[in-house]
């Protein structure tokens, strides 16, 4: 699947198969995520990748008790430290997830982006140490249902052209 098709055709899937990741696509999947550009090229991101059934029921209840979490085959844990980037780290590993969700999508995999979580829980389940940022969570699997796409706002609405407020169009 090609970029632009990954972005259209990417959905948030709660509900996912017991299959496991292929290894080679899951370390393409954090490839994609390693190589996502960063403020000066810090490179202020760390991620935890989750296989461990106990661990993922764990991180579900951290999530406010999200148990659909648990049935992925993975959950990306991404980490921002503010010591290699103190003002850009949450945005530079934001974007390194990104990366994660669209490699995943274009691989075939479904994905959810996590932000409700209990940030000291997350670290206390998976050993972080304090001065690092749990940015977000991202659940990874193949997925058992498409979700339809979400309603978006109109361009107009999103975009101005020139000056903030001018309509939109090319």
């Amino acid at each position: 699947m090609d970029t632009v098709s990954a972005i259209l055709n990417r959905r948030s899937v709660r509900q996912y198969r017991d299959q496991a990741i292929a290894a080679d696509d899951l370390n393409t999947i954090l490839e994609c995520a390693r190589q996502a550009p960063s403020a000066g090229n810090r490179q202020p991101s760390h991620l935890v990748v989750v296989t461990d059934c106990r661990l993922r029921r764990q991180l579900a209840e951290a999530s406010h008790n999200q148990s659909w979490m648990a049935d992925a085959s993975v959950i990306v844990v991404g980490l921002g430290d503010p010591s290699l980037s103190e003002r850009w780290h949450e945005v530079d590993t934001a974007i390194a997830i990104e990366n994660l969700v669209l490699g995943a999508t274009s691989l075939g995999y479904g994905t959810c982006w996590v932000g409700a979580f209990d940030e000291p829980q997350v670290k206390d389940i998976l050993g972080i140490a304090d001065e690092l940022r749990v940015i977000a969570l991202v659940t990874v699997g193949h997925a058992a249902q498409q979700p339809e796409a979400r309603p978006r706002r109109e361009m107009p609405d999103f975009a101005s052209l020139q000056r903030y407020g001018q309509r939109f169009s090319l």
